[in-house]
């Protein structure tokens, strides 16, 4: 009985972040990766509740930024489909952390082309380009220190900093191959970069209508939603302080009780996969499980 609760609850993830229509499944966990098996990134990137609340937290952070709002405006179906937008967001984590390079290489490279396709004006007139490597900088900055910040606040509190610093010497490499500039490859480093970016960040009522839409994000399954909407409330509750008050965003509940919850949900969901086949790692020759 045990194990078969185990399975119900990684179905329903397995269907959150796949589109069974489509064909998807899981990312295997392979032996010939991008990243080796004992990287920080492996650790860091491989739990589910913890990157769900860093990614929703990034998002947040990133959409303060004007030329990032306004790609997101002007390019994305986030109105029809925000549930999509953060499950291709996780697929593409996945696929660069632990799918074999060869895949990986591929999902950066779909990405830098459809990069170079995009671009617009913000709403004062001035152009910009998605694939400016600047603004490529700050949605990779926001993103990393999000995942990381989300890992030691629900899963590993006392992590040393060499090992943060490490996270961020091996994510720089998926942000090379993206061609963000310029790119931290400490703590340190990442959070004077992202004091420089400051004094461009901007809310507004798209912000606000955006971050919303985020905050409001259901897939339709009553229990995954319960989880779900605690899970966008410890998002919110990860930003700095001055990126929170920016958004505006009322708390629905205090931060101590979504921080039990999200503790909560995360213990539940590495029990679940605790032995599952998505936590071993398979040989090259391996393609499905």
């Amino acid at each position: 009985m045990i194990e078969a609760a185990k399975r119900a609850v990684r179905q329903k993830i397995t269907d959150v972040f796949n589109d069974a229509e489509k064909g998807e499944r899981p990312v295997l966990r392979r032996a010939d990766a991008l990243f080796p098996t004992d990287s920080v990134a492996w650790k860091v990137n491989g739990d589910v509740v913890t990157m769900m609340i860093g990614g929703v937290s990034g998002l947040l952070l990133q959409m303060l930024h004007p030329a990032v709002l306004a790609g997101v405006w002007d390019h994305s179906d986030f109105r029809a489909d925000m549930h999509g937008r953060l499950r291709r967001t996780a697929k593409f984590i996945a696929t660069t952390t632990y799918d074999h390079a060869e895949a990986g290489r591929a999902a950066i490279d779909r990405v830098n082309r459809i990069h170079s396709k995009l671009g617009g004006d913000l709403p004062d007139g001035t152009p910009y380009r998605v694939s400016d490597p600047e603004l490529l900088a700050w949605v990779h900055v926001t993103e990393t220190i999000s995942f990381l910040d989300s890992w030691i606040r629900y899963a590993e509190p006392g992590m040393p900093r060499r090992e943060q610093d490490g996270y961020f010497a091996e994510m720089a490499r998926v942000g090379e191959a993206l061609h963000a500039d310029p790119l931290p490859r400490t703590r340190a480093e990442a959070e004077a970069l992202i004091q420089t970016f400051r004094p461009r960040l901007r809310a507004d009522a798209r912000t606000h209508e955006v971050a919303a839409m985020v905050m409001r994000q259901t897939v339709g399954m009553p229990a995954v939603d319960l989880a779900a909407g605690v899970i966008m409330q410890a998002g919110m509750d990860l930003l700095p302080d001055w990126a929170r008050a920016m958004h505006r965003q009322p708390r629905a509940l205090p931060a101590p009780l979504v921080r039990g919850g999200a503790l909560s949900t995360a213990r539940l969901l590495r029990w679940a996969f605790d032995g599952s086949p998505n936590r071993r790692v398979h040989p090259k020759d391996v393609t499905s499980f």
